[in-house]
């Protein structure tokens, strides 16, 4: 009878512990959930509805695509969707190729001094950024690349690669170097190893520092300030920082709608690739 007491009471710690649990899970859940509750709730109301009700309730008229559209056409937000959506694609994708390359270069061809080259490449992200501006300022404007998507390219591919370097030599250094003598016996050059066996092997690694590389270029603020000035070359954030200017008039619930726009491309391209991103956080071919 008292063994049968002491289980029961132990049931009841158990289920008392996951409610408990439970309890807790739900707080924290409610509590991340809710900024982007109130974003969306705020980004859908007419600024009538805005000011005159609390932020957290629903609104009076549903006005989000409305808002939207104002933030997308007249407030200038979507030719900033479009250069980011080129900034963050190409230069990526241009990135991680010259990261990889440089990779195979360090790690399977082994040149003279790879390691002094490898700390050479990395030094571009030992130092702030902010010592960047002034000297990168007055080169682009000698150079003619000031407020030209061209340059802002070129920023963002060169900005990119030594991270991009450090993950890509980091995952080449734990594929078998026996692949790569296997593949030159069989008659295939550097470029065949390069192409057919390193790049299919590190496609997860690949597409997790593109990810990585894309955010980075679309939450870019600071130099989207310094290097653009025209609409037609202006990133997304800087096109977003310029309606909440004190002159520039655009309502609050207009602002939000276009930080949802802002917030969309990253958002669907983590889920898309999740599969891809869980892979490559192990930094290993699978065995």
């Amino acid at each position: 009878m008292a063994t049968i007491v002491e289980k029961s009471r132990s049931r009841q710690r158990i289920n008392i512990g996951k409610g408990i649990l439970y309890l807790v899970a739900t707080i924290f859940a409610l509590l991340w959930l809710a900024p982007p509750w109130i974003t969306i709730m705020t980004a859908a109301k007419s600024s009538s509805d805005f000011i005159n009700n609390a932020f957290w309730l629903l609104p009076r008229e549903f006005n989000l695509f409305h808002n939207i559209a104002q933030a997308w056409n007249g407030a200038g937000l979507g030719q900033g969707f479009i250069n980011s959506l080129i900034y963050g694609v190409v230069g990526a994708a241009i990135a991680v190729f010259i990261a990889a390359m440089a990779s195979y270069g360090l790690i399977v061809l082994k040149v003279p001094g790879a390691y002094l080259w490898f700390l050479v490449i990395y030094s571009g992200t030992l130092f702030p950024l902010q010592i960047y501006i002034a000297p990168l300022y007055q080169t682009y404007n000698a150079l003619g690349l000031y407020d030209t998507q061209i340059g802002m390219l070129i920023f963002y591919v060169s900005i990119c690669i030594p991270f991009a370097t450090l993950v890509m030599r980091g995952f080449f250094s734990t594929i078998p170097e026996e692949i790569a003598a296997a593949a030159r016996v069989d008659g295939s050059s550097e470029i065949g190893v390069f192409w057919h066996m390193y790049i299919p092997l590190s496609l997860s690694a690949f597409l997790v520092v593109f990810l990585l590389q894309f955010t980075w270029i679309w939450n870019d603020l600071l130099f989207g300030l310094v290097l653009s000035n025209s609409d037609d070359v202006r990133p997304v954030m800087t096109s977003l920082s310029s309606l909440t200017g004190v002159y520039s008039g655009t309502s609050f619930t207009i602002v939000l709608a276009g930080a949802l726009i802002a917030s969309a491309p990253t958002l669907v391209l983590f889920l898309g690739l999740q599969k891809y991103f869980l892979q490559g956080l192990t930094l290993s071919v699978k065995k």
